[in-house]
């Protein structure tokens, strides 16, 4: 058995399926394992694959693909799991998008632990990262809760904070939060399944919500844009922000940058751009920005049906475009 690796005796399901949850299952297989040596890791949940690519072929989730490599079972339906007769005391959920049936939460004797990235109950829902840096949020972090029947509800087993750099963007931000997850539950795992760890209800009165992001509510209004790089705010009116059922912030350019870093890498802010006078109108998809003596700069877009290029690039190959004229 490997140095370091603590002996528990609870068999473990893993629901989850993106890249940047991968730490936490590699954080059990490390560190735990039973008696004889065997891992602990039972059996994985996953979305299915999908067809991806112009030649339409299957692609596999990160979890679904660390899972083969490991010989551990995957599922991708629920009752599938329950009906093969897998025994397992305890799961694990981070990022797996779907609502559990009570049944499924009822079939694991010391519950189901879900990762949430947010310090609930602030932020519950599908997109708490986004939600924290479209905000302006100097900290977020992380809460540990046992799932019950309703959304992000649960009562808290662990939270732990984490500051949001000003160049934070949901991707580079998501990625430490699920880093820093993966130790935390390493330490607190045994004394959980020891009944150690006094679990903390909710405050449910201060709850807040955010929701699944659509590609449409990413888009910025190009006079919005127009004013944030002189500096100034749009005065037409606020801007929404509508995967927090359009919650109104000033449409500054600091909230702007901070709009934008939030809908990186998916699925990125965009804006309509005319690139000659009476010229048809494109999309043009924001990738990166920053701020410059209170301006907004764009650092780099990418034209519908072309390749990534710096704003400069960009400003050089269409100089009639709309949004600089």
């Amino acid at each position: 058995m490997g140095k370091g690796r603590n002996i528990i005796n609870t068999k473990i399901v893993f629901f989850g399926t993106p890249d940047y949850v991968v730490p936490i299952l590699e954080a059990l297989h490390k560190n735990f394992r039973f008696k004889d040596g065997s891992q602990i890791i039972a059996a994985v949940i996953t979305q299915a694959p999908k067809p991806a690519g112009r030649k339409g072929e299957l692609a596999y989730s990160a979890v679904d693909k660390w899972a083969y490599q490991k010989r551990i079972p995957v599922f991708y339906d629920m009752n599938k799991f329950l009906e093969s007769g897998i025994e397992s005391d305890l799961a694990i959920l981070a990022s797996f998008s779907l609502i559990i049936p009570q049944r499924v939460i009822d079939s694991f004797k010391k519950g189901i632990l879900n990762i949430h990235p947010s310090l609930l109950p602030k932020f519950r829902g599908a997109s708490p990262v986004q939600a924290a840096i479209a905000l302006g949020k100097k900290e977020t972090g992380v809460s540990i809760i046992k799932l019950d029947s309703l959304l992000d509800h649960g009562p808290i087993v662990c939270q732990f904070k984490e500051e949001i750099d000003e160049n934070d963007t949901t991707e580079t931000l998501r990625r430490r939060l699920f880093e820093r997850s993966s130790q935390v539950l390493v330490e607190l795992l045994p004394a959980y399944l020891e009944g150690k760890i006094n679990l903390k209800e909710q405050d449910h009165k201060k709850a807040t919500f955010c929701y699944e992001i659509k590609k449409d509510y990413a888009f910025i209004d190009p006079a919005i844009l127009q004013a944030t790089f002189k500096g100034q705010a749009f005065k037409g009116s606020n801007f929404r922000i509508q995967f927090m059922k359009n919650k109104e912030i000033k449409a500054s350019p600091r909230n702007i940058n901070n709009f934008i870093r939030a809908m990186n890498p998916w699925p990125c802010a965009w804006t309509e751009v005319k690139l000659q006078e009476n010229g048809e109108t494109k999309r043009l998809k924001i990738i990166s920005s920053h701020l410059s003596d209170k301006n907004l700069v764009l650092d780099e877009v990418q034209l519908e049906g072309k390749n990534p290029v710096t704003w400069e690039q960009f400003k050089v190959g269409y100089p009639q475009n709309s949004l600089v004229s």
